[in-house]
């Protein structure tokens, strides 16, 4: 039996009763960002990414119906959401489009489903989804309580339906819905490319995106920020782990320096 598995069915043999109802007692959001089933490299980025301390101001709880865009090859936070909305909630992974041309995606998709066929005892609900510009349902409209997007604004302003993206995301949530989003923030001072060529999106910008769409901005945190980022490398964004697409060239500096400057920001779909 895996470590979380015994870890999960300890929780819930421990759970207790709390005023007539049974207080959800399973992994903690902490606990799950270290467990046994996650990628080490995956863990070893915790320091930059801080996913139990994002996903709590974001207001997560455990039996809401969360749906995380694209979560990727690697299932960054998969490995956490997952597991926390296993048994009261339900998790929707709007992963990338199966019918695509790209290589690159077609690998990412193989992956994914490598990484949860590999661990049933924590993916065995995973809902998949797809989105892309011609696959838009990522949830059932108005089914989900929470959507979450974690640096992949640059790519759809890159693609150009970054407008289709925000839509299908409202279109999902519930009146009343949170969407949390995480993104590469770009330097204020400099005009926003509307192209995102850099990997780094203005923090105003990335709000028009939201509030065009029709949602209002409730509230933005520093959780994820990086004031060693000047946000000007020759490589954009991708200068900086975990990519260094620099290689060898000033790879000191740039580790130095580490992951990327980030907004987080909390949206809502109104209520009415």
């Amino acid at each position: 039996m895996s470590a979380l598995k015994t870890m999960m069915r300890a929780a819930a043999i421990g759970s207790v009763l709390i005023a007539g109802g049974t207080a959800w007692a399973g992994p903690t959001l902490e606990e799950l960002t270290t467990a046994a089933h996650r990628d080490p490299s995956n863990v070893s980025r915790n320091v930059y990414r801080h996913p139990a301390e994002t996903l709590q101001f974001l207001g997560i709880e455990p039996d809401m119906t969360v749906v995380e865009i694209w979560p990727g090859g690697g299932g960054w936070y998969m490995e956490i959401l997952a597991p926390y909305l296993r048994d009261d909630g339900t998790y929707y992974a709007a992963s990338f489009d199966r019918d695509t041309s790209s290589e690159y995606l077609q690998g990412a998709i193989k992956k994914f489903e490598a990484k949860v066929a590999a661990h049933p005892e924590v993916y065995d609900k995973v809902k998949v989804t797809e989105l892309s510009t011609s696959k838009t349902e990522i949830a059932p409209p108005g089914s989900a309580d929470m959507v979450l997007t974690f640096r992949n604004v640059h790519n759809w302003m890159k693609g150009g339906y970054a407008d289709q993206v925000f839509a299908a995301m409202f279109k999902a949530l519930k009146p009343g819905g949170i969407l949390g989003l995480v993104e590469h923030r770009g330097d204020s001072s400099v005009p926003q490319d509307p192209s995102a060529a850099s990997g780094y999106v203005n923090e105003d910008y990335a709000v028009q995106l939201a509030e065009k769409a029709g949602f209002e901005l409730v509230d933005k945190s520093e959780i994820n920020a990086n004031p060693k980022d000047t946000k000007d490398h020759p490589e954009g964004v991708w200068t900086l782990p975990p990519v260094l697409r620099m290689g060898d060239q000033d790879r000191d500096k740039y580790l130095d320096v580490g992951e990327s400057d980030r907004m987080t920001l909390k949206f809502r779909k109104p209520a009415s």
